[in-house]
């Protein structure tokens, strides 16, 4: 920074002292400026006079009022004014008053608003240059009262230019500054959304697989010493459960990967095709699953696909842990016009799934927050009777989000 930037920065520090200064710089120049007259005995010539006391008192008064300027600048407009119009119709020579009522101008012009700007200018401008051409000792029509029409106006235009310049500074500013916040407010919402992502994935693979893995392993502590050739067969389907679930977990994990990382996942992410697998591995946890379909090959969107795979899961695992050991569990995809349909009904104990319906786990939400997302309908609840059902119904042609659509 150099010694002028540092001397700026000390005076905005201290606007009064800044003011202070100027008005010590006007009250010079007027004083300098009382001293010389253009008035000679043969037409204009410059000449060295003594100011009358009056004038000399006008001038420490009009120049005293500058360093208020900034707090009251209306005020010191009036004040400045009116000892200049004392001036311009007494002083004999005249004494440069006007400086300071250009000053205050100037002030006012450049703190206020132009409607402002424009009525003290032209009051300022009509009552001293009226005064100075029909009170003052000149003729109307000298220089001295041309002077003060001009340099009321360049105070007043020159204020109102810089108030202007502020005022674009100050939009390009807060432009500047909204679009920094909203593109933070962007990513964190991205960021938001793709951590709710995670959390779901992770929340179906772990409840599914662990549930698989805690069934089986209880099978295996009731057979073990009676029955090994079973134990033998749940230990079997635990290992295969235990390295799904670190397949699943591998993959969604390696989301968080860098794009130059090395193992990215490359395995596709699960859907509908592999349907009768997920019924399998439930069916080898000893619950009895039936799947219909009804959807005629449809190709289905990558979202939609992952999105109906993950509600069955999901529901299968809640058949599995709350529905009771007798519980049979049926799932059907149906196409239904621009939807699909998946439907998992079970027929456990009452009440059985109640826990988790009523929000004791994170298993329904996430459901309802996958269809949200693809703006389709979720339906969850017991069946008449006993058992619990799952609906959920997804447009197989999800609508483009706009940009900043919370959905």
């Amino acid at each position: 920074m150099s010694t002028l930037d540092r001397a700026r920065c000390r005076l905005q520090a201290h606007p009064l002292a800044l003011d202070a200064a100027l008005a010590a710089g006007v009250l010079v120049c007027m004083v300098v400026g009382s001293f010389v007259t253009p008035q000679g005995e043969n037409g204009v010539d410059w000449g060295v006079h003594r100011p009358d006391p009056l004038s000399l008192l006008l001038i420490t008064v009009g120049a005293g009022a500058l360093v208020l300027r900034r707090s009251v600048p209306k005020t010191v407009l009036a004040v400045t004014g009116t000892v200049s119009l004392i001036e311009c119709v007494t002083g004999d020579p005249r004494a440069p008053v006007a400086m300071s009522a250009v000053v205050a101008l100037y002030t006012v012009a450049s703190t206020t608003d132009r409607a402002t700007t424009w009525r003290a200018g032209l009051l300022t401008m009509t009552v001293l240059t009226g005064a100075a051409m029909l009170a003052g000792p000149l003729p109307w029509y000298a220089q001295e009262n041309l002077a003060i029409l001009a340099w009321t106006g360049i105070g007043a235009t020159a204020g109102d230019a810089v108030r202007s310049r502020r005022a674009v500074v100050q939009a390009i500013r807060e432009r500047a500054e909204r679009a920094e916040r909203t593109r933070e407010e962007e990513a964190r919402r991205r960021v938001a959304e793709e951590r709710l992502r995670i959390a779901r994935d992770l929340h179906d693979v772990v409840a599914h697989h662990i549930a698989l893995v805690n069934v089986q392993a209880g099978v295996v502590a009731h057979v073990m010493d009676k029955r090994p050739d079973q134990a033998k067969e749940a230990l079997a389907h635990v290992r295969e459960a235990s390295r799904s679930a670190l397949n699943e977990l591998r993959a969604t994990v390696g989301l968080l990967r860098q794009s130059g990382d090395p193992e990215a996942p490359t395995e596709p992410a699960p859907g509908l095709g592999g349907l009768e697998d997920l019924a399998d591995t439930f069916r080898n946890a000893g619950l009895r699953v039936e799947v219909a379909r009804a959807d005629q090959g449809t190709e289905l969107p990558a979202a939609v696909d992952l999105a109906a795979y993950r509600i069955i899961q999901e529901a299968l695992t809640n058949v599995q842990k709350h529905a009771g050991p007798d519980a049979k569990a049926e799932v059907s995809v149906v196409r239904v016009g621009p939807n699909i349909e998946v439907t998992v009904l079970d027929d456990g104990r009452p009440g059985g799934n109640e826990p988790v319906a009523s929000g004791g786990g994170h298993g329904l939400l996430g459901m309802r927050e996958r269809v949200t997302a693809l703006r389709g309908t979720l339906t969850t609840g017991p069946r008449f009777g006993v058992g619990f059902r799952v609906h959920a119904i997804l447009p197989i042609k999800t609508p483009t989000a706009a940009p900043g659509d919370p959905a």
